[in-house]
């Protein structure tokens, strides 16, 4: 997988072709591999969504670094947690 992109590689999966011709398939774009986030790096995350649901982009960059996670998966787990948290109310 390309940890940069976050997209799986062209070599990555033998019949990618196969899925891609499937109905319902992703036709040329290559689907984005699952984060699998660590326990460690959920309970920080958790700890910094309890004190604000909200991150500007200098919070989000340096809890990025801290976590060793890109921006936009820090964005996106906190969309999910608010989304989350709204389902639960």
């Amino acid at each position: 997988a390309d940890e940069s992109s976050g997209y799986e590689s062209e070599s990555a999966g033998g019949d990618r072709a196969a899925a891609a011709a499937a109905p319902g398939g992703t036709r040329g774009r290559q689907r984005r591999a699952r984060t699998a986030f660590t326990s460690e790096q959920v309970c920080q995350l958790e700890k910094t969504f309890q004190r604000q649901k909200y991150l500007g982009a200098s919070e989000r960059r340096k809890l990025a670094a801290a976590l060793q996670l890109s921006e936009i998966q820090i964005k996106t787990w906190f969309q999910n947690r608010r989304m989350k948290l709204k389902r639960q109310i």
